[in-house]
């Protein structure tokens, strides 16, 4: 198992895009990473895009970034709740600048630039926040998965696969 002992915090809110949440966790845990579902607050219960619930274990305000290895951000309308969150953002960017691995897909790079952590790099995602990262300084990259740094990158559902391969490499890699 290439994960094994590694932890990773994965992010969750109303409205996350179901199959970018679970099979990155199903992945992650897989390769036998210990992975902790993060909300707004613990022990909340929410729904994704398509119906399929998720229950945080902790609130990002309970976590540090020195508590895990590496962080996700799925995609789905959960992204543009979260970046409301001065705890979100906190966690997001200090487990960036620790020079730990943080997994973007989607609308997930929502959170990245109100984190602060998307300038300069080349960055993936929905045609919808196109524009946004770009503004934000980011490099836009039409292409299913990609690793820059230690942001990985994942476009849209259809690309799950090349993200997973590319998260677990990079965390596997440390």
């Amino acid at each position: 198992m290439k994960l094994a002992g590694k932890r990773v915090v994965v992010l969750v809110a109303e409205g996350f895009e179901d199959l970018e949440f679970w099979v990155t966790v199903m992945r992650l845990r897989e390769e036998g990473a210990s992975v902790k579902i993060v909300g707004m607050q613990a022990r909340q219960t929410v729904t994704g895009k398509t119906g399929i619930t998720a229950t945080s274990e902790a609130g990002a305000a309970e976590v540090q970034p020195d508590d895990c290895d590496s962080l996700v951000v799925p995609g789905g309308w959960a992204p543009d709740r979260l970046r409301r969150h001065p705890a979100v953002t906190a966690l997001v960017r200090g487990v960036y600048e620790q020079g730990k691995v943080v997994g973007l897909i989607c609308h997930a790079g929502l959170v990245g630039i109100s984190a602060g952590i998307v300038k300069g790099h080349r960055a993936t995602g929905s045609l919808g926040i196109k524009d946004d990262l770009v503004n934000a300084g980011a490099t836009w990259v039409d292409a299913p998965a990609f690793r820059d740094g230690q942001l990985v990158w994942g476009r849209v559902v259809e690309d799950i696969p090349d993200f997973c391969r590319e998260l677990v490499a990079a965390i596997a890699a440390g």
